[in-house]
């Protein structure tokens, strides 16, 4: 079985999948730069025991990053608890999707992976929108090529902004409102931080399709897709394993080679 990871700045996935593909389990956990292998490979272990699953079980790792700093110490963790070297995915140098943006090594690996999977399973052209850290939209040409993508805060990161530089505001959850004009200020936060990225991804979409050429399938990805996606009739569908299924290809890619 492949253990695939995916490392982002806020979010780390740990993806279990099997030979054709299927994400037996997935793990999203709290992103911590400051671990040591040993941390990490105990971590780790602990998500497999939990899963009732046998580290001998994995015969496979691969690894996409957007954090260099935990890199050191999650290959550490793989060769000592796994017996495995990972395979990094490096986006300039996979092959299985070209990358048209002006700097390939500037795309994150995340991108890429969810590029990957994306094309594979609903065709191109299309625009995956990822809310994470970032809130990304990226587009993908009807030749299968990742043209480049718009780049927005992210939700939580936007409501910790807006509430660490302000004296009375209160944390909210990220929550779909009920109306437009709040009544109270948690009301007010959550109509003004939801609609607007609602309004944000219905105008960057209409956007998107003027300069792909027509309407565009949209998918969206990433820890509140769902809540993003309920109120927003631009995304058609929500698939959280994006990414693992472009690691898996990945990984395949590179084993066929």
């Amino acid at each position: 079985m492949l253990l695939a990871i995916d490392v982002g700045n806020t979010e780390t996935k740990f993806g279990i999948l099997d030979e054709d593909g299927s994400v037996l389990q997935m793990w999203r956990v709290r992103t911590l730069i400051d671990r040591t292998p040993d941390e990490l490979g105990v971590f780790i272990t602990q998500l497999f025991a939990v899963a009732k699953l046998e580290l001998r079980t994995i015969d496979r790792i691969v690894i996409a990053s957007v954090v260099p700093k935990l890199d050191f110490a999650l290959v550490g963790a793989c060769k000592r608890f796994f017996s495995l070297t990972p395979t990094m995915l490096a986006p300039e140098k996979q092959r299985l999707i070209q990358i048209e943006s002006e700097r390939a090594a500037e795309v994150g690996a995340d991108l890429v992976a969810a590029a990957i999977g994306g094309a594979a399973r609903y065709g191109t052209p299309l625009i995956i929108a990822s809310y994470g850290t970032a809130t990304v939209f990226t587009a993908i040409s009807r030749a299968g090529a990742f043209l480049g993508a718009a780049i927005a805060p992210g939700i939580n990161v936007s409501i910790d902004a807006l509430v660490g530089r302000t004296a009375k505001l209160p944390q909210i959850a990220f929550d779909p409102p009920q109306r437009a004009i709040g009544r109270n200020t948690v009301e007010a936060l959550q109509a003004g931080i939801m609609l607007g990225v609602v309004g944000a991804t219905r105008l960057l979409v209409e956007r998107f399709n003027e300069e792909l050429g027509g309407r565009t399938r949209v998918i969206a990805t990433g820890g509140l897709a769902e809540v993003v996606a309920r109120s927003c009739p631009a995304i058609d569908i929500v698939d959280p394993h994006l990414s693992m299924l472009g690691l898996y290809l990945f990984a395949n890619a590179i084993r066929t080679a």
